[in-house]
């Protein structure tokens, strides 16, 4: 659940008319009102000949005409408060809800302060709604709204958890950015399958994921089509970038949306992309990454807080990198795994990117992980995935441990995810019909549901599969499709 606040402006009845009118795009459906700050208050959708826009603009804006000191400049205070699109849809009685608790926790409208602001909560969407207020109390005083923004974002992490939200308050800095809904409309409209800044996050991601170097980085950000504009100090030492996808302009397509790398996701910053910058690895250092990731898995459920935070970044790495290399078959399953790990990777609060378990899911990142797929066949991908869950349910119990609520439900869901993946890599080969031994399979604990905000981890992963000699003389696994190019 995420609360935004827009800027403040002076005319309350041109933004009631924007709420409860058809929108831009005509996006807006079925306008009205949810809650006000008196009960029974009629809505000027549903009950015009009870209450006009006017009428609620002159209501809103009593409070402040009376105002017998200095009138604010801008005395409209709007914010929007938006689920994800994969959230249940709350009810008109729940949003209600939501709205008197944001109005209470911004100051505007405290529990059962009867001279508090005048406010209405709008809704024209399943997904969220919008809360305008006029910024003069009913006795004549002005209200106390600084630090308005992070108490509403404490009361959204509290509806979050208590009605099994998807965590999107940014609170601790480590909640998905999502499009916003404009963005999401502007995908539509060009008919593309997703908003551009969610095919930035991931390109930018899997880049930074297997860069060496600030040069590397930059060079796979332009060897995937994007637009890089670099920012350099007065010194002219480079600061930061952006980023910009072909074809996606604003102001009349007269110039490109650019989306600094801070603005897509908080680790995606250049300082921190450059903190997860890892040595290439030699070629004798290099063991089969199933073993990397299991040594780092057992590192990581032994980590301390600061230690673990490097564990956790370094496997988000090693999952985006093996989303792009994933065969086709398990690759969408692989990248929504990762998808789901991503707030996983962002410990909260202070956190150093050092840590022998760190190191070893680098290396199996950048070298072994990726091969995998190409060279092994299903055997290998399985083997693969088994130790992928064992890495995630070790970092699952890492941030219970911390007491990392939403990071610990992120991981439970990649892990289900995952093991959804090896469900699919696992079907068994056939054997021969003289032969009386059964195959060998792979048992795979079934995959929770996908999106659960209640997954548990996994309490155990499927056998390794067999890497002897076969029992049999019967037919080996054939090899997994090719893998997709990653960019």
């Amino acid at each position: 659940m995420m609360p935004k606040k827009a800027a403040q402006g002076d005319t309350t009845a041109d933004l009631l008319a924007y709420l409860f009118g058809p929108g831009n795009h005509e996006e807006h459906t079925d306008p009205h009102l949810v809650a006000a700050w008196t009960p029974g208050l009629p809505c000027p959708a549903r009950n015009p000949d009870r209450m006009t826009l006017s009428d609620l603009a002159l209501l809103l804006d009593a409070p402040v005409e009376a105002l017998r000191g200095p009138k604010p400049a801008e005395h409209v205070w709007h914010i929007s408060v938006r689920n994800e699109p994969t959230d249940r849809t709350l009810s008109d009685t729940e949003w209600a809800t939501v709205a008197a608790e944001m109005v209470h926790a911004a100051g505007i409208a405290p529990h059962s302060d009867t001279h508090a602001c005048r406010w209405v909560a709008v809704r024209h969407a399943d997904d969220h709604i919008h809360i305008v207020a006029t910024l003069a109390r009913q006795d004549g005083r002005h209200p106390r709204i600084r630090g308005d923004i992070p108490r509403m974002h404490t009361a959204a992490r509290a509806f979050e958890t208590a009605w099994g939200l998807t965590p999107m308050s940014p609170l601790d800095r480590t909640a998905r950015r999502a499009p916003v809904t404009g963005e999401r409309e502007k995908a539509t409209r060009r008919g593309l399958p997703e908003a551009a800044r969610e095919s930035l996050q991931r390109t930018v991601r899997e880049a930074a994921a297997r860069a060496t170097s600030t040069t590397d980085f930059l060079t796979r950000l332009r060897d995937a089509g994007l637009r890089v504009r670099e920012h350099h100090d007065e010194n002219n030492t480079l600061n930061g970038y952006a980023v910009a996808l072909p074809g996606d302009r604003a102001d009349r397509n007269t110039r490109p949306v650019w989306f600094s790398g801070r603005t897509l996701a908080y680790d995606l910053s250049l300082p921190r992309v450059r903190e997860r910058f890892h040595p290439p690895i030699a070629p004798a250092d290099i063991t089969r990454a199933h073993t990397r990731i299991r040594q780092a898995a057992t590192l990581l459920a032994r980590a301390g807080r600061t230690e673990g935070a490097g564990g956790v970044a370094a496997l988000g790495d090693l999952l985006t990198t093996a989303a792009a290399t994933s065969p086709a078959t398990i690759r969408d399953q692989v990248r929504a795994a990762a998808t789901a790990f991503e707030q996983a990777s962002r410990a909260p609060g202070t956190r150093t990117l050092h840590g022998t378990a760190r190191a070893h899911f680098k290396a199996a990142a950048l070298d072994h992980a990726p091969r995998a797929a190409r060279g092994g066949g299903a055997p290998a991908v399985l083997t693969l995935l088994i130790a992928l869950v064992e890495a995630i349910e070790a970092a699952t119990a890492w941030h219970r441990a911390q007491q990392h609520h939403a990071q610990a439900r992120a991981a439970a869901q990649a892990a289900a995810l995952l093991r959804e993946a090896a469900t699919l890599t696992s079907t068994p080969p056939r054997a021969p019909r003289a032969s009386r031994t059964a195959p060998r399979t792979a048992r795979v604990t079934p995959a929770a549901e996908r999106g659960s905000a209640s997954a548990t981890p996994a309490t155990r992963v499927p056998p390794r599969p067999h890497t002897g000699p076969h029992p049999t003389p019967g037919p080996r696994p054939g090899p997994a499709p090719g893998p997709g190019r990653s960019r």
